[in-house]
């Protein structure tokens, strides 16, 4: 583990519990920038599979695990599928100019590349039948805006809001949402087995409409025999204003991720930071991981610091309690991606140190129908209520006990110790969650607690006289068992 991720004492660096997602591109596809955004402190390399083929990302892929292992780390990997991503098509000379007021026609019957500054053609040749006059239409991550005013057999007429410089290719939204594009496309399948064969950790679906989308996904995970956990990105207009649509959408997924970009140009800016922190609410009542993503630090794409908007923006979704920020073209294009994640793992953890993210009211009022919950929330709260507590050590097969505990708002590290290396990436993702390698299976029963605390004294975690909880099963390595908590002095003799 590096320091970037460790609470070690003596005045080394405090952990920091939100995690960071940074997307692999140009500027960081060689080995040596992984490695080094990887020792930055990225805890999730996202693999953007809108752009790329199958073997760079099957490179990448192997640069990350090369890389992380060479650091001692786990870093998760995630496949994020491009889905139906709506565009325009392309213009003859590359780029137009369109100006405020004039007409512009989406020309479904015309040739694709020879787009002016009159008119386009549509990749989405369905958009047709999902909009009607007086719908607005929005471009290129909401730079343009179009009113449609008439529907002309197979082309849409609309006069241009905004205007402003668009090229080709540029992303095509309806404000209010409403399209009927499937979010699995059969590209998106094909990237399915890619992700399948890599070994990805998380597989993100773009524009879910459904849970079906996600049973859809997740059943064409199995059949490529991966147990990678779904990323649904929430981005649609009509699944954030439908409540028991959006809770079941997050129930089908292991994580969701806040989509700010096209969701915002689907719902507007103005709607979009309320938007932001019920999905964070909800998927953290529902037991679920979530990622806040898009233009987090956009500015650092061409400046080696961030602005303090970025800074508030980023700082904001920490204390929302958001498990991990993503970064996109910052990492991806950007000139200074290890400055980026430098600058955002800096924020994280002055964020982190503000008294909200420390004390935690998750289901103070409810009951609870399994033992294994019942345990992780127990400790939790012991763990903020007695002070002489300096970390929590859960051992766990799949990931799902640290995964609870980290719904609970602490300040202290939860330590999962775990012997399967997929179990030890997915906790990559959990706020507050470092990952140890721990196998107890030749070890007698009496001995497992006492060797788990010699694991954190050997990295400097905790020392003589601080109070472990520890939480496991009866029977060591079994999925599900968690029945057991115990706090321990640490230099006691621990049974």
């Amino acid at each position: 583990m590096s320091a970037a991720n460790l609470s070690v004492k003596g005045g080394a660096p405090a952990l920091r519990r939100t995690k960071i997602v940074a997307t692999l591109g140009p500027a960081t596809s060689s080995p040596e920038s992984i490695a080094a955004i990887i020792r930055a402190g990225v805890d999730v390399a996202r693999l953007n599979f809108s752009h790329g083929s199958a073997e760079q990302h099957r490179n990448n892929a192997e640069a990350v695990r090369a890389a992380a292992r060479e650091q001692g780390r786990f870093v998760a990997i995630l496949a994020d599928l491009q889905g139906p991503k709506l565009r325009i098509a392309r213009f003859i000379d590359g780029r137009i100019t369109l100006q405020s007021g004039q007409q512009f026609t989406l020309d479904a019957a015309m040739d694709k590349e020879c787009g002016t500054a009159e008119r386009v053609g549509i990749d989405y040749e369905q958009l047709i039948d999902d909009v009607s006059a007086g719908d607005i239409l929005v471009l290129d991550d909401g730079r343009i805006e179009l009113e449609i005013e008439r529907i002309e057999d197979r082309a849409i007429v609309c006069k241009v809001l905004i205007g402003g410089p668009l090229s080709s290719n540029k992303g095509l939204n309806k404000r209010g949402g409403g399209l009927s594009a499937p979010a699995l496309t059969e590209k998106d399948k094909a990237d399915i087995k890619t992700a399948a064969r890599i070994g990805a950790d998380y597989v993100a679906v773009s524009f879910v409409r459904t849970a079906e989308d996600m049973h859809t996904a997740r059943a064409l995970l199995k059949e490529c025999g991966s147990n990678a956990g779904l990323v649904a990105k929430i981005e649609r207009a009509e699944l954030v204003h439908d409540e028991a649509a959006l809770d079941a959408v997050i129930e089908a997924s292991e994580v969701v991720m806040v989509a700010r970009g096209d969701l915002a140009v689907e719902i507007g800016d103005a709607e979009l930071v309320g938007v932001q922190k019920h999905i964070i609410a909800r998927a953290r009542t529902l037991n679920r991981i979530v990622i806040t993503a898009t233009q987090m630090m956009e500015s650092m794409i061409h400046n080696p610091m961030p602005t303090r908007a970025e800074v508030s923006d980023v700082a904001n979704a920490v204390l929302d309690y958001t498990d991990a920020v993503m970064l996109s073209a910052e990492t991806a294009v950007g000139e200074y991606p290890v400055q980026t994640i430098e600058a955002m793992a800096r924020i994280c953890i002055g964020a982190e140190k503000h008294p909200s993210t420390q004390t935690s009211k998750h289901r103070i009022h409810e009951s609870m129908a399994r033992v294994d919950e019942s345990i992780a929330l127990s400790a939790m709260y012991a763990a903020n209520h007695l002070k002489q507590i300096t970390a929590v050590i859960c051992m766990t097969e799949t990931g799902a006990t640290p995964l609870m505990m980290s719904r609970i708002k602490s300040s202290l590290p939860i330590f999962a110790l775990s012997r399967r290396h997929d179990t030890q990436h997915k906790v990559a993702l959990y706020r507050g969650v470092q990952t140890v390698p721990f196998d107890s299976e030749e070890m007698v029963n009496e001995r497992i607690n006492a060797a788990a605390v010699e694991e954190l004294v050997s990295r400097k975690v905790v020392e003589d006289g601080d109070l472990v909880i520890i939480t496991k099963g009866d029977y060591a390595n079994a999925q599900g068992g968690t029945n057991t908590l115990k706090i321990v002095s640490v230099g006691d003799s621990i049974r």
